[in-house]
């Protein structure tokens, strides 16, 4: 299968630059996959397709403000992104301008209290760094870090919120709980605790996984052949009790319902693995793409993802490409928001 076969044309003025003025306000795009049938509806309408005995399993990762700027100590200026810790203070991170980065170069992002030695390369723009502080670094992260929004939102400026909320809080789904994401599981964002409560309150069952949203998912797929991309692991973890909730849906017929590419891969890399979903922590490097047989999920909750991308071979792979790809042109056409803070679908 040819990558170039996962491109579309999306006009720039439908990529989501800020969140909706409330959460649960996004438009949903319903697709029945057994009728190929499409549905115009609203997040909230989510209570008339979920039913008593559904499982719904979701991500709890946080974001962390894992972007850095500065200079390096005999000039110029820097930028970080804190991709994943590796041993206390070591940490592997892209790095711009690249070039400069050699080993034992210093870092400033805020002198006398957080910097950062560069100790080795990796590849790809990305090197170990030794960081140095004074302190807490959690407290020091909030202070100096940003959050690590998309390239495609280019707007910081949220126009139609708030202007007392700031695209932090926004960039974080409402159950986020585990510190280590560079990215939003942005499927999850559109969720409030009234809905989620209200789904529980008609017999709806949440457990929750975390994903560590990694630059894997971000990882353009660069060969020509779909089948010779690599996935880049990234970390998870599964409770126990979410994992014998996930058996006893399997076992008693219910349906299990993914919210969003992260929490589906995590669940299935586990049932991979063992054949089952278990308990415990993992490291994901499971590519979905068209032709993979699905082992857990029965319903998947889902954004509009990024041509050519992996999380969009993924979701062709669940609804099936010539259906899914049927329904990004109705979404076009009628005008719904694209990516991290754009709309969702549901896909029976």
């Amino acid at each position: 299968m040819d990558t170039r076969a996962f491109d579309y044309q999306l006009p720039p003025g439908l990529i989501a630059q800020h969140p909706p003025e409330a959460r649960d306000r996004s438009r949903l795009l319903v697709l029945h996959r057994r009728d190929r049938r499409l549905e115009d509806r609203l997040f909230p309408d989510l209570t008339a397709y979920l039913q008593a005995g559904d499982l719904l399993v979701l991500n709890d990762t946080k974001v962390i403000p894992a972007r850095l700027h500065g200079v390096f100590q005999e000039g110029g200026v820097v930028e970080v992104l804190l991709v994943e810790e590796r041993e206390p203070d070591r940490w592997e991170a892209l790095i711009k301008p690249s070039k400069k980065a050699r080993p034992g170069r210093k870092l400033l992002f805020a002198p006398g209290l957080l910097e950062a030695e560069v100790e080795g390369w990796i590849s790809d723009g990305r090197v170990f760094l030794r960081l140095v502080y004074e302190g807490s670094f959690r407290a020091l992260l909030q202070r100096y870090g940003l959050m690590p929004l998309p390239p495609y939102i280019t707007s910081h400026q949220p126009s139609a919120i708030s202007h007392q909320l700031n695209f932090g809080e926004w960039y974080q789904t409402v159950y986020a709980k585990e510190e280590g994401a560079i990215a939003a599981p942005t499927a999850g964002l559109h969720f409030t605790w009234k809905l989620l409560e209200q789904l529980q309150g008609m017999g709806v069952s949440l457990a929750f996984l975390t994903l560590h949203v990694g630059v894997g998912t971000f990882k353009p797929v660069r060969v020509e052949a779909v089948r010779d991309h690599r996935m880049e692991p990234e970390r998870y973890w599964i409770p126990e009790e979410t994992a014998q909730a996930i058996k006893t849906a399997k076992e008693e017929g219910q349906r299990v319902v993914a919210v969003g590419t992260t929490t589906v891969r995590a669940l299935e890399h586990s049932a991979k693995q063992a054949g089952e979903v278990k308990a415990g922590e993992g490291s994901a490097d499971l590519f979905i793409y068209p032709g993979y047989r699905f082992k857990v999920i029965d319903v998947l909750i889902t954004n509009f993802h990024l041509p050519q991308s992996t999380p969009l071979m993924l979701v062709s792979a669940f609804a099936g490409k010539e259906f899914l790809f049927k329904a990004y042109q109705h979404a076009i056409l009628r005008r719904y928001r694209f990516y991290s803070f754009g709309d969702a679908m549901l896909i029976l």
